[in-house]
């Protein structure tokens, strides 16, 4: 631990802390010496700035072009041998919270009546049907989410696939005045503690007994993946790149758009590749990351890990990730709680690459905007429960679509729309007020709607709009 470089204070303050975690019984041994080794270095104030001048652009070698991969054997015995050394990972600890929904995220029907659990599930089988393996699906859980979702993997008990759940890290947020443990200040319910960010997958997997339980099966490599992004499917190309090429770990990254300028992104850094979260730009060149000339790819969170070097690392307690302070407030109360990010642990990693994938790989759904878009023609459903894009819009990107605090509840946004619009040649859509759609509506090129304040507007059946803007009946 970083104890070392502390002043005092913050030795005191440390000291103090730990005292008061240790008497915290709704947490683990593992818990507490976790969250005190976090807020030691959090406290030591590890240098995290990046030299602006060492940053450079990754070679080919390190961020492999998608195409540049080895095409896959047709052999269907080679390719199972391929899926039995593999495990796919959602991460399941956030809730529906933001789109006005109770219980975990990954619970709300994204198309046809399906769940996002429901398209994974469907996804994992088929390939388990089709290839005669076994490939185990795992979930990591947050306290908010554990035992809603324990409640839901029971409908999938007679599917052909092993479902597993574990949880992650559960810390105190910290209360900013005086450093002491949130729960220690009679906050005992859920509001005094946090899942501490999607790095702790690594340390989670360990000890929870998975990990070695995957690893005495022969399991290899992890596909870590949100729950939420309906492109992260388990694509054989990656993993046979990965296994021929001993590569421990491997990053999802995509182009940039408009839309991703503060995603993080891949750079090669004093010989080795990581990663560079807007957080750590310098404000002087925050304008330079954010450009798409420079900086080209962002991580869209999907990643290929080796089980073996999981084991290694969390156990020589060497993954030590960038700290994510994140400032809230607990009714009135000022609190910190720190976090990390599973993809800044790529530089930990030996042979750790990017590999450069199709934009369809990154398919989030954080907001009822974005339901929107796979609800609608542009997307069509298969029987194996992927979600394609339909090859009938000639544009690459998707329209930009943007709806008022009138749709941002999922309930609310389907009452709004008595069918989805067709938007195939859509280019962008705005929509601000009390705002209805009638079905069988087309919307094309850029479409604005915006109801006076006050006012209802509807827009009939069977309406075609294109390149519009409309603030009354009289505009459609």
């Amino acid at each position: 631990m970083a104890t070392a470089t502390l002043s005092h204070v913050d030795t005191d303050k440390l000291s103090n802390l730990k005292s008061a975690v240790a008497s915290l019984n709704q947490i683990s041994e593992n818990e507490k010496s976790g969250f005190i080794n976090l807020v030691g270095r959090y406290l030591s104030g590890e240098a995290q700035h990046v030299e602006w001048s060492k940053i450079q652009t990754p070679t080919d070698e390190i961020v492999v072009p998608y195409d540049n991969l080895a095409p896959l054997s047709e052999d269907h015995v080679e390719t199972k041998k391929l899926l039995d050394k593999l495990v796919v990972l959602k991460l399941n600890g956030g809730l529906g919270t933001t789109m006005g929904c109770t219980g975990p995220k990954s619970v709300i029907e994204v198309r046809n009546g399906l769940t996002f659990l429901d398209l994974i599930v469907k996804q994992i089988e088929a390939l388990n049907a089709k290839y005669g393996c076994t490939v185990p699906l795992l979930l990591m859980n947050s306290f908010n989410t554990h035992d809603d979702t324990l409640k839901i993997v029971e409908k999938y008990a007679n599917s052909n696939i092993e479902i597993h759940t574990f949880n992650q890290s559960q810390y105190p947020r910290l209360v900013t005045e005086d450093f002491s443990p949130l729960p220690c200040k009679g906050n005992s319910g859920k509001d005094g503690w946090y899942p501490p960010g999607h790095g702790d997958v690594f340390p989670a997997l360990a000890n929870s007994g998975k990990l070695d339980a995957l690893l005495a099966k022969g399991k290899e490599y992890v596909f870590v993946a949100n729950s939420d992004n309906l492109g992260a499917i388990v694509d054989l190309k990656i993993l046979n790149h990965l296994i021929q090429n001993k590569n421990e770990y491997c990053m999802e990254v995509t182009p940039k758009t408009l839309a991703d300028v503060k995603g993080g992104t891949l750079i090669s850094y004093e010989g080795k590749v990581q990663l560079l979260e807007i957080a750590q730009v310098p404000d002087e060149h925050v304008n330079e990351f954010k450009s798409i000339e420079k900086f080209k790819i962002f991580n869209t969170n999907n990643l290929w890990v080796n089980l073996n070097a999981i084991k290694r690392l969390v156990e020589a307690d060497a993954l030590k990730m960038e700290i994510i302070p994140n400032p809230k407030e607990v009714d009135g109360v000022k609190v910190l709680q720190l976090e990390t990010a599973a993809g800044a642990a790529i530089k930990f990693f030996d042979r750790a690459i990017g590999v450069n994938v199709p934009r369809s790989r990154f398919l989030p759904v954080k907001a009822t905007s974005d339901l929107l878009l796979v609800q609608s023609d542009l997307y069509t459903l298969t029987d194996e429960g992927y979600v394609i894009r339909n090859p009938a819009r000639s544009n690459p990107s998707n329209p930009a679509i943007e709806l008022g605090p009138e749709f941002k509840k999922v309930a609310n946004f389907l009452g709004r729309f008595k069918s989805i619009p067709s938007i195939i040649d859509l280019d962008s859509l705005k929509v601000t007020g009390d705002v209805w759609f009638g079905s069988g509506v087309t919307l094309k090129g850029k479409v604005t709607v915006a109801a006076k304040s006050g006012v209802k507007l509807e827009i009939p059946d069977g309406a075609v709009i294109a390149n519009k803007d409309i603030n009354g009946p009289e505009d459609i």
